[in-house]
């Protein structure tokens, strides 16, 4: 067997990713989402076999083999098990069903609010962002929402977030970047983790919001070589090292 080249930031970010997927969870994606697309698909190759994907484009464990740029893509229907509508997503949602999704957002604060409808205002908004769709609802109903952030910078890891599109005041979530992992809250952010390739400096050089750390701090496991296969097998156009980093 030869041997595997060394990862790159993109591989170990979709690893960190398909890492929170557990065997046997419920996982769902909305619009937008190759990255969780391909972790939820290295998961599912991997490590989590027995996981059920609803995809947003209505079908029930999709095979994947092939990531697309496109998360509505229709070639996510081939080898559909059966067929889920948007309602019956955000039913499922609402009663506790759906374990892990993932979200982005143009900006993040401390405190775990996410902006994903304009710079601005509102009612004056200087730029329009591509909105919320039903991240304000489903963000609320997941069982473990994570936010994820490719590129961090203090333009989107801000103090405050213009317009508060999702919120969660009644648990911590968890955000992960190309540079590491924090904790977020209403009492407040914390590093929770870092990637090999990143110092405490660079993070918090790049990050807009006060924050607290772990100590010791934890860096990032390196994929295993079977998630690594699987990420360069699915995604063999390399869409990721695009979207991160």
């Amino acid at each position: 067997m030869s041997t595997l080249a060394a990862a790159t930031p993109a591989e170990t970010v979709v690893a960190a990713m398909a890492r929170e997927i557990e065997d046997g969870a419920v996982v769902a994606t909305g619009v937008a989402s190759p990255l969780a697309i391909l972790a939820i698909a290295v998961a599912k190759a991997t490590h989590a076999p027995r996981m059920t994907y609803i995809a947003c484009v209505g079908s029930l464990d999709p095979e994947i083999s092939k990531l697309h740029a496109c998360s509505e893509d229709l070639a996510y229907l081939d080898g559909r098990s059966g067929e889920v509508s948007i309602p019956d997503l955000f039913d499922h949602a609402r009663r506790g069903r759906i374990d892990v999704m993932f979200f982005g957002a143009a900006e993040v604060d401390g405190a775990g609010d996410t902006n994903l409808s304009a710079a601005g205002s509102l009612e004056q908004p200087t730029t329009k962002f591509p909105g919320v769709a039903g991240a304000a609802t489903l963000r609320r109903w997941v069982t473990k929402p994570i936010l994820v952030v490719g590129r961090q910078s203090r333009r989107n890891l801000v103090p405050r977030v213009q317009v508060a599109s999702t919120s969660d005041v009644s648990r911590r979530t968890r955000l992960l970047t190309d540079l590491g992992v924090f904790s977020l809250g209403w009492q407040g952010a914390k590093l929770v983790g870092r990637h090999a390739w990143a110092a405490e400096d660079r993070i918090a050089e790049r990050t807009g919001f006060p924050f607290q750390m772990s100590n010791p701090l934890p860096v990032t496991p390196a994929p295993s070589p079977e998630h690594l296969r699987a990420i360069r097998r699915i995604d063999a156009d390399g869409l990721r090292d695009r979207l991160i980093g």
